[in-house]
């Protein structure tokens, strides 16, 4: 069985940015899986709050979905079992909006914001630029690896 998993202890995951089959998230999501299946994920948590955003606008079940990288399928097989297995079809224009809506959504409430600004300050106090999930998990991934932020 090759899982083709990245070890997330020397380098994070791809970007929740980075699409496949238009979603955000989705690549950052099976990186963790393969990783986990590896026992290679780090600090990296599959099915975790992000991923769950995904999951359930696709109505993917995670176990079944990490059943499916335990059998070594690639991101483009993947990707056809998504689609035929999605509980919520979407059209390319509605999962363009909410890949979208995903890029810039922020913190929505005082227990998420208190979050956001306890990681924004742990991994890069001094950015005043960053607003959105997006952009705090990219910076916090950079410095997680040694980048200077």
């Amino acid at each position: 069985m090759a899982l083709n998993a990245p070890d997330l202890t020397k380098q994070p995951p791809r970007s929740a940015r980075v699409r496949l089959g238009g979603y955000v998230i989705l690549a950052r999501i099976l990186d963790k899986g393969r990783a986990s299946l590896a026992g290679k994920n780090g600090e990296y948590i599959y099915n975790c709050p992000l991923d769950e955003r995904f999951l359930e606008f696709t109505g993917i079940d995670a176990a079944a979905l990490k059943k499916q990288l335990r059998s070594g399928k690639g991101d483009g097989d993947i990707l056809k079992w998504i689609d035929t297995h999605a509980k919520h079809r979407h059209n390319a224009a509605e999962i363009e909006a909410w890949s979208a809506w995903q890029e810039h959504r922020a913190p929505d409430n005082v227990d998420s914001r208190a979050f956001f600004n306890e990681l924004h300050k742990k991994s890069a106090a001094e950015r005043t630029d960053i607003t959105s999930w997006f952009e705090l998990l990219d910076v916090d991934d950079y410095a997680s690896f040694g980048g200077k932020v």
